[in-house]
């Protein structure tokens, strides 16, 4: 019963660029109907989103660490959502987890909290090396 499903990460180093994606899984999901985001995990801390994406990537949330580095974006006809992810620092190594809302469904929201969101990835590690 998985539902979206990570792909694209891996090692590298400082300044260079990797590029995630986040696909939906089964039959149950279908992620263009609900905003979606990009949380990471660091070893010993918490959870904590990176950036967000309404459901017809209408808004979207960046946190200050992401902006202008980052860069979400959906393909709705591919069911899947992206992560662009350049110039990227050792402070960036961490597990990135896709997530999916269902609470809002239509609504032009990028939701930011971490329990807004009900569907996980099991999340790829990215590790980025000075």
């Amino acid at each position: 019963q998985v539902h979206v499903m990570e792909s694209g990460g891996g090692s590298v180093q400082a300044g260079g660029s990797l590029r995630l994606s986040c696909a939906a899984s089964g039959r149950t999901f279908s992620l263009y109907e609900y905003p979606m985001a990009w949380f990471r995990q660091a070893r010993g801390k918490e959870r904590e989103i990176v950036t967000a994406i309404s459901w017809n990537g209408g808004k979207t949330y960046y946190t200050e660490s992401a902006k202008g580095r980052f860069t979400i974006s959906r393909d709705n006809a591919k069911n899947t959502v992206y992560l662009q992810m350049n110039s990227l620092e050792p402070e960036d190594t961490a597990v990135y987890y896709c997530a999916g809302s269902t609470i809002y469904g239509h609504d032009d929201i990028a939701p930011r909290y971490i329990y807004e969101y009900d569907y996980w990835g099991q999340g790829t590690q990215v590790t980025v090396s000075s």
